[in-house]
This record gives structure tokens, C-alpha cells and sequence, in this order.
């Protein structure tokens, strides 16, 4: 949470001596809390030690005592979080209940909402070996949930439920409602138990058939550069793409991108765009002839789930590249995205009336997050049953 700053009133007047000479203790936890926030906000790339160092206020000089450069900074946030949910866990006593174990790991979810979507999205960024031991990290903590998930109710679902359930705590760290901390945790608590408790295998597929639009077939050059660029973007991170790398695909010279795109980000944003486009006419079919406010969320959360296993790359990058957008660009694309969830948010308010309208988004981006670590779990396979499993896990995280 970030603190207002102080009134000049407030401010001690003299600015010598030893006592204006100290530093704060923590002030290196300072400047990670602060530089989770930038990074979340503002992606690896655009953020800046500048930045960091005027969330702190320090200057950035200051901040190179304790971080050489950006990459240090960036790889002890990505960290941070992961450790932080460790070490919960490890004061949490071995064979305790599912309650108690995801309990630990809500309460410091929320703690470092603001944060903690440096792990998720901007993690790609690192280093092979800070992702190796990144991912040996989350490994044991979703070894740990999975083990209390198997005591209290065993399937052989190979640790989809504990990242499922994980997705929906960590889905806080996504959006910005604004909910008292401690209602956040009791929502996200139930709502992960629920996922826990769910049988993926019971899943079944949505009274209606999903019918999502077909792949866009490019039929102009402007369509086959962003065609090209997708990939090299989920691939690679929207960054490290070069105009050249884009031109090369489509056969073109980087000089003759700009007869069809001003520059590479028009490109992002018109896959953003294109995101935004294809979810919302799946969610028109999906919705059309449903009755009642259940029925319409199964439908929902199967054409969600659906989109998300049919359109891999679009999705990553769209999710994760939109804050590098300007604000420009980014606007109609927030809208699209605004006007999505309040379909969900109308339907959930009908299908759960005991909820308030921030209790309800909060739910709902925590059905997105099941799928975003479920389907990443299913490594996008698209099997057979892989959709039902996690619409069904979806529904449970809604309690509906």
C-alpha cells in the first residue's frame, strides 16, 4: 500500500547532523517494495532506476549503493515474492489443514498485491539461471499446496488443483479494485478452497458448444506482419523483437514495416486490439440463447477457457505486454477489456446476489487467473478434456 507523503509541516526543520545523516534500517527492503510497483506498472523495459529511486526518495545515486544496475533490481524482485511465500509456508507446520496452508499464502499474496505481478508476466525477462532457480522456488511451494490438497481431498490430477488454486490467490496481483486487504483475503481463501475441492475430471462441456471465430487468415501486408510479429512477441518478449526480426518473417525490408505500421508498438497494439476483438465475439455467440445467470457463466468460463487454449500466444501477449502500451494505444484496448468483464461481473452479480460489485471483480479476475496457471500447468495442451477440466475448476473458483 503506498503511504501519502509527508506535509512540509511534518518534516523535521533542520536538515543536519547526525540524526538527518540516518538511513532507514530497511531500506533496501524499501527500494524492492518500490521497484515491484514500477516494474508491475510499467513492465522490465520501461521502467526506470529514476523511477525507483523518486518512490523511495532517494536519489538514483543513492540507489546504485545498493543495486549495481536495473537487471540486480529487477531479478531481487522477482524473487522477493516467491521467497516471501516460502517462508510463510515454512512456519506453517507440516501436515497442517488446506486452510492453514493457503491461508499463509493469501495473506502474503495480498500483502504485496501492488508487486506481485513481476513473477508473472515479467519473469521472462530473466536470466537462464535466475529462471532455473525461480522455478525451483515455486516448485516447492507447489509441492507444498498440492501436498495439503491430496491429504484433504486426493486425485490423481498431477498438481492442477494447487496451481489452479494458486491462480486464483495470485490473481489479486492483476487489477487494481480496490478492497479492504483483509476482505481480499477471506474471498481469495474460499475461492482457492473451492478450486482445491473441485474434480477437474468432472468437468463437462458447456450446455452449448463453444463456437470461437476462426484464425484471422491475412489477406494484406499489414495483416501478415502482425500474423509474424505475434509469435516473435510470446516468444520473446515484446522488447527484444526487432523491426528487422518482424521484416525478415514477412520478407520485407525493417525500412518498409513503416508503410504499413508507424512503429513496433502500433504493432503490439494492434494485437491487442485483435485480442480484445476475437474474445468478444466468442463471448456474443457463447452468450446467444442462454438463459439464466449460471448457465451464462458456465458458458463464459468455457468460451474463456476455450479462447485461452485456441489463441495461446495472442492471449500472452496481449495480458502481458499491455502496460508497455502508451496511453493512447492502451485506452481502447482497457475499454474492450472493461466492457468484457462486466458481462461476467452482471451475470455473477445475478448468479451470487450476497456479493458486492468488488467482491464480484475480485471473483472474476480470479476465474482468469485459474486458467492462466492451470492451462500454463497443462502446458496449453489442447486434449481432450483439458477445456472441461478447467472450466470446471473456473466454476468452482465463482462458487457458483
Amino acid at each position: 500500500m503506498r503511504m501519502a507523503p509527508a506535509s512540509p509541516s511534518a518534516r523535521p526543520a533542520a536538515t543536519t547532523g547526525p540524526a538527518a545523516a540516518t538511513r532507514p534500517r530497511n531500506r533496501k527492503q524499501l527500494i524492492v517494495e518500490a521497484a515491484g510497483r514500477v516494474f508491475s506498472e510499467r513492465g522490465y523495459h520501461k521502467a526506470s532506476m529514476e523511477e525507483v529511486a523518486a518512490g523511495v526518495g532517494i536519489t538514483a545515486a543513492a540507489l546504485y549503493r545498493h543495486f549495481p544496475n536495473k537487471y540486480a533490481l529487477f531479478a531481487e524482485c522477482a524473487h522477493v515474492m516467491v521467497d516471501g511465500l516460502v517462508a510463510a509456508l515454512d512456519e506453517v507446520p507440516s501436515g497442517a489443514s488446506l486452510t492453514d496452508v493457503l491461508a499463509a499464502v493469501t495473506r502474503v499474496t495480498t500483502a504485496h498485491r501492488a508487486a506481485g505481478g513481476v513473477y508473472r508476466w515479467e519473469a521472462r525477462y530473466l536470466d537462464r539461471e535466475d529462471r532455473r532457480r525461480l522455478g525451483v522456488k515455486f516448485a516447492r511451494l507447489v509441492g507444498r499446496v498440492d501436498e495439503a490438497v491430496q491429504r484433504e481431498h486426493p486425485l490423481p490430477d498431477e498438481r492442477l488443483r494447487a496451481m489452479a488454486a494458486l491462480g486464483a490467490i495470485g490473481s489479486i496481483t492483476m487489477h487494481h479494485t480496490s478492497i479492504a486487504q483483509r476482505r481480499a483475503e477471506d474471498l481469495l481463501l474460499a475461492s482457492a478452497l473451492r478450486v482445491a475441492a473441485t474434480d477437474p475430471a468432472a468437468g463437462r462441456p458447456a450446455a452449448h458448444p463453444v463456437e470461437l471465430p476462426a484464425h484471422p487468415v491475412p489477406r494484406t501486408r499489414r495483416a501478415e506482419i502482425l500474423a509474424a510479429a505475434i509469435p516473435l512477441f510470446a516468444r520473446d518478449g515484446f522488447a527484444n523483437v526487432t523491426n528487422g526480426q518482424i521484416a525478415e518473417a514477412v520478407g520485407l525490408t525493417p525500412s518498409a514495416l513503416y508503410r504499413h505500421y508507424p512503429g513496433k508498438i502500433d504493432i503490439l497494439a494492434a494485437a491487442c486490439l485483435q485480442a480484445a476483438g476475437l474474445l468478444a465475439q466468442g463471448v456474443e455467440r457463447s452468450l446467444h440463447g442462454v438463459s439464466g445467470p449460471h448457465d451464462a457463466l458456465v458458458a463464459l468460463a468455457a468460451t474463456h477457457v476455450a479462447y485461452s487454449f485456441e489463441y495461446t500466444e495472442l492471449t500472452g501477449v496481449a495480458e502481458a505486454e499491455l502496460a508497455g502500451l502508451p496511453p493512447g494505444l492502451r485506452r481502447p484496448v482497457v475499454l474492450a477489456q472493461r466492457e468484457y468483464i462486466a458481462v461476467w461481473e452482471q451475470q455473477l452479480r445475478l448468479a451470487r446476489p450476497e456479493l458486492d460489485p468488488r467482491q464480484v471483480r475480485v471473483l472474476v479476475h480470479a476465474g482468469f487467473g485459474v486458467v492462466v496457471e492451470a492451462g500454463r500447468r497443462l502446458r496449453w495442451q489442447d486434449r481432450p478434456g483439458h477445456r472441461e477440466a478447467v472450466t470446471a475448476l473456473v466454476v468452482g473458483a465463482l462458487g457458483l
